[in-house]
């Protein structure tokens, strides 16, 4: 706490010291607890994966869950002045299975759901490339901690092999079941890709904050996992003073933040098509679940303009 202390008041007296610390700190603090987290993991992942142990999975997401936490610990004790303003619905909990859209900004948003979720939300997963399993420590966790994870075939591939049609998604929906029988918040960043401005004119996008979305992976996961879902969560994300990188984060620049999380819901008749495989089967589904995503993502543009001009009404006031 001493030295928590001092770094306070480093970044009051001594700015630019002050963001030296905090990055020095939370990066020393983040490579121990990574390391230390690691060896459990591995044992106990490897346990589960070889014997489908409860006691294995179960202690691989406590070790996680202590991971992350503290994590946001450093978040609550070594950044300064920060003016984050998180609204959650009441009646999530720990004990869930939601399905969780988010747009896409920066490294930085998962590090956020994470704050946002402890004691909240069930631990976050979300759609990974398999080729991160080779990535030392992290591709493990993601694999011991049933992230679902995707091979992508070429159309290239394809060709020469005819029989990778569709493994994929296969593949996507096997990984997605492993998460029916525990708390779970499966993560879709529907726009795929981190915004900038760029992809956003590139794109001729119609939102003024957003890139396009994608509706393919929320179809997945409701096709795999929907008579299992409390609910569809919608989250937002705005940073007032630009979009950070993860250094920033650790040096305490993100002084203001917008987090709205809520639930969403899609027509009865639609999730229940999807929910049979229609998305895949059937351009008339395939068109309404677009359609949906769209208006979602209209409310959500809408959101973020007045999540950005309350900002800036106390900045005036």
């Amino acid at each position: 706490m001493r030295l928590t202390s001092i770094i306070q008041k480093l970044h009051k007296r001594a700015p630019r010291l002050g963001k030296a610390a905090s990055l020095v700190t939370a990066t020393g603090v983040i490579t121990v607890n990574s390391i230390g987290a690691s060896v459990p993991i591995w044992f106990m992942g490897a346990a589960k994966a070889l014997t489908g142990s409860k006691i294995a999975d179960d202690t691989v997401i406590k070790v996680t869950n202590y991971w992350i936490n503290s994590n946001n610990t450093l978040i609550d004790t070594i950044l300064p002045n920060k003016d984050w303003r998180i609204s959650l619905p009441s009646d999530v909990h720990p004990d869930g299975k939601y399905l969780l859209i988010s747009n896409h900004q920066s490294w930085v948003d998962t590090s956020i759901v994470q704050y946002i979720s402890e004691n909240r939300l069930p631990l976050t997963r979300f759609f990974t490339k398999f080729e991160l399993i080779y990535i030392p420590v992290i591709g493990q966790a993601f694999y011991f901690l049933d992230f679902p994870m995707m091979r992508r075939h070429s159309k290239e591939a394809i060709a020469k092999n005819p029989a990778l049609q569709g493994k994929d998604i296969e593949e996507a929906k096997r990984a997605c079941a492993l998460l029916k029988n525990k708390p779970f918040t499966l993560l879709n960043y529907l726009e795929g890709t981190r915004f900038n401005k760029t992809k956003h004119d590139k794109q001729h996008s119609p939102y003024k904050y957003l890139l396009k979305p994608r509706a393919g992976g929320l179809a997945l996961a409701i096709n795999a996992l929907g008579e299992d879902i409390d609910g569809i969560l919608d989250m937002t994300i705005v940073y007032p003073d630009g979009i950070p990188t993860y250094g920033e984060l650790w040096q305490g620049e993100i002084n203001r933040l917008g987090v709205d999380v809520r639930y969403i819901e899609m027509p009865k008749a639609l999730f229940a098509s999807i929910q049979q495989g229609g998305y895949e089967k059937d351009e008339t589904i395939k068109a309404q679940m677009f359609d949906w995503v769209a208006g979602i993502w209209q409310q959500k543009d809408n959101l973020i303009d007045k999540m950005l001009a309350d900002f800036d009404a106390n900045l005036t006031s």
